[in-house]
């Protein structure tokens, strides 16, 4: 059966001047993440920036400075560490005038090409390779943020739910980010620059609701007497289309962030599925259901109760249910289809929160990642062509909010 996406023609996008500089109000920063692109090592990573992320540059911001959402897996990470890597790569930002200003420390491995899965969330916190990998992500960006900038780094929320049988292993996650975070505090004195580690909450996780954060925030502070540090370098990685899956209104969970006094390191601009399962819709949904990535569902019945699932096939599986919330990123500029729905609702919601009082988050970055994996009828376009529509659908939101300077904005 034909998904029935209705793809919008590149033609009909005209808002924005792609030549004219995009400047962002208030010091906001908005990038695209480059996990939509294969790179597990750093030869692929800086091809895929050669050849994927100038094109899109050129396309929306050839005159100014470009803002650049780096994802490094661990080799990668490792191999840019290298001083001659690294002095290499700082003068080619400088050439193309680009800047990093975070990086996407969530996927340790491979996350493109073969089954992903829960191995996204390996190693977790309880591992000391997940510290040490973070640590080096820090460090390559204490190197790369330009002066005057905050650097980020957004990562696993701790663990998978699975995964965790004893206390003692939550125990050890919160002392081993604690390790990170006076590793970040060192750094940040030391380079001058401001820098914060992001926990992503996500269905089925450690931290999967705004209220598990809160309360994880809460004991780690307890546990080390309100160390500063812990308010300062330590924060939440607001993804849209996870906290929308949830069933989670924005409004209420930023207050409730704000109220435990977290920080929000960076906001992902991101989209969910919505649906009402219908045999129609379980059957065109059979398409979205790949074997690289987890796809939990969230299920809410007539009496407001959630059912959770791991991955889509075991939503499939059951009949009960009036709506479905799809952990499945799809592009910020697909209109619903005549079966399908999105979370966009949500993500509005958080504009509309981030235009009255910018100082909630200054780190903006579109994570539409599932271009690999997405059905036909969504990928009649190149992946340049792709990113170029999220970025007109997110200036325009934006400016709809007094977030972009208008003379970036006249079509």
């Amino acid at each position: 059966m034909s998904v029935l996406w209705r793809a919008t023609p590149l033609a009909a996008f005209g808002f924005l001047l792609f030549n004219q500089l995009v400047k962002l109000n208030y010091g906001l920063h908005l990038a695209y993440c480059t996990n939509i692109h294969r790179g597990e090592n750093w030869q692929e990573t800086f091809a895929s920036l050669q050849e994927h992320t100038l094109a899109v540059r050129e396309r929306v911001c050839p005159s100014g400075p470009y803002a650049i959402g780096l994802r490094l897996s661990d080799r990668a990470s490792y191999e840019l560490s290298n001083p001659t890597t690294l002095t290499a790569f700082r003068k080619w930002l400088d050439q193309h005038h680009c800047y990093v200003f975070t990086i996407n420390g969530f996927p340790f491995g491979r996350f493109h090409g073969g089954p992903v899965k829960e191995k996204v969330y390996s190693p977790d916190w309880t591992s000391m390779e997940r510290v040490a990998y973070t640590n080096r992500l820090f460090d390559l960006l204490a190197q790369l943020v330009p002066v005057g900038v905050e650097g980020s780094v957004s990562t696993v929320p701790g663990s998978f739910k699975e995964f965790i049988t004893t206390p003692d292993q939550v125990r050890t996650i919160r002392n081993n980010i604690f390790l990170c975070v006076e590793h970040i505090a060192r750094l940040s004195e030391q380079s001058g620059r401001k820098l914060h580690l992001g926990l992503e909450p996500e269905p089925l996780c450690l931290l999967e609701t705004t209220h598990e954060t809160t309360h994880f925030f809460d004991r780690m502070r307890a546990e080390h007497h309100h160390d500063p540090r812990l308010y300062e370098y330590l924060g939440v990685n607001y993804d849209a289309c996870h906290l929308a899956v949830e069933f989670e209104d924005p409004h209420v969970a930023i207050g409730q962030l704000r109220q435990h006094q977290i920080k929000i390191s960076k906001l992902h601009l991101s989209s969910a599925l919505k649906v009402t399962p219908t045999p129609e819709v379980r059957e065109a949904l059979e398409s979205f259901a790949d074997d690289v990535y987890l796809h939990q569902v969230v299920s809410r019945d007539e009496n407001n109760h959630l059912s959770r699932y791991k991955d889509l096939p075991a939503a499939l599986a059951q009949e009960s249910g009036e709506e479905w919330r799809i952990h499945f990123h799809i592009p910020l500029h697909s209109p619903p289809s005549e079966i399908f729905s999105n979370t966009t609702d949500h993500l509005l919601g958080l504009l509309t929160l981030l235009g009255k009082n910018p100082g909630i988050c200054s780190h903006l970055e579109m994570e539409t990642y599932t271009w690999e994996v997405m059905p036909p009828e969504m990928k009649n376009r190149s992946v340049v062509d792709q990113l170029v529509g999220e970025y007109d659908w997110c200036l325009k939101r934006l400016a709809e909010n007094g977030l972009v300077n208008s003379a970036a904005t006249e079509a």
